[in-house]
């Protein structure tokens, strides 16, 4: 199968919504409203990620990315929501997100797409949306460690294990990983 750089970018975010799920899946209930940890909640940061990839998302190639429907300062109010709510509000941003990227070819990203006005090539603005969408993911996954504690078990290499992963180095991305580059 010939890689693709569209199929690149559906790899990668794949890889941080693995990890956020990861993340949710060591969790109790309280645990996804718990603002102790630093700040927002769990549920916080899933709302503003969903907001934002439904937002950016959706028409994406015929509309600007910040939609006047949605109300980002409201994405960051606490909330008190169920694990069902926020495992739902996580699926719906991440399937516009992966239903749009399943349309892209590669020569689409060379075309232009504006955000908030300004005019973006879609691979910068995938880029640019990949780098935020992780770096949220990144906080969801520290703060869901912060409140396991010595009972988190690791999404990644855990410590120790450097040399387990160096002789497998693609395990965590999966066997379709190494077929697609070609390996």
């Amino acid at each position: 199968m010939e890689r693709t750089t569209v199929g690149f970018f559906e790899g990668e975010y794949r890889r941080y919504k693995s990890l956020g799920e990861g993340a949710f899946n060591q969790l109790d209930a309280a645990q996804f409203s718990d603002e102790t940890a630093g700040g927002n909640s769990i549920a916080t940061l899933v709302w503003h990620v969903s907001g934002n990839l439904e937002s950016r998302f959706t028409d994406f190639l015929t509309s600007d990315g910040e939609k006047p429907w949605r109300d980002r300062e409201s994405e960051f109010a606490s909330r008190a929501a169920s694990v069902a709510e926020t495992r739902e509000k996580w699926d719906r941003g991440w399937g516009v997100l992966l239903n749009t990227l399943e349309s892209l070819t590669d020569p689409d990203l060379t075309r232009t797409v504006t955000i908030r006005g300004i005019p973006h090539r879609v691979d910068e603005a995938l880029l640019r949306s990949l780098a935020h969408t992780s770096y949220h993911v990144g906080q969801i996954v520290h703060i869901a460690k912060a409140l396991k504690g010595d009972a988190w078990e690791y999404l990644s290499i855990p410590p120790g294990g450097s040399a387990a992963y160096n002789a497998n180095p693609t395990s965590e991305k999966g066997s379709d990983h190494a077929r697609r580059l070609g390996s």
